[in-house]
């Protein structure tokens, strides 16, 4: 009896996706999704619209003092939501 190439689901889906040019919508909708996990419950609320357009997270948020609050975090913030999806995904955000 031969050993089979065993191979994880999750490198197998990477690959696929990867394949496919569907890996960067796919982190996309990832990073999109983590936004309330990463941010807090109390930062979802306020938020609105959100879409990524050339490497650009463009966020809307409904308090102006929070958005200050968050423009000034915004470096850190890219690095906590790229580190939560485990991909470069985004470079930037802009909050609106």
């Amino acid at each position: 009896m031969r050993k089979k190439k065993v191979e994880e689901v999750g490198q197998v889906t990477h690959q696929v996706l990867r394949e496919l040019g569907l890996e960067t919508p796919y982190n996309e909708y990832r990073l999109i999704e983590s936004w309330p996990e990463v941010m807090g419950e109390g930062i979802a609320r306020v938020t609105g619209d959100m879409f990524i357009r050339g490497r650009v997270l463009y966020v809307k948020i409904n308090s102006p003092a929070l958005r200050m609050d968050l423009s000034l975090n915004r470096v850190a913030l890219v690095h906590r939501l790229n580190q939560h999806v485990g991909a470069q995904v985004i470079e930037k955000i802009v909050f609106t």
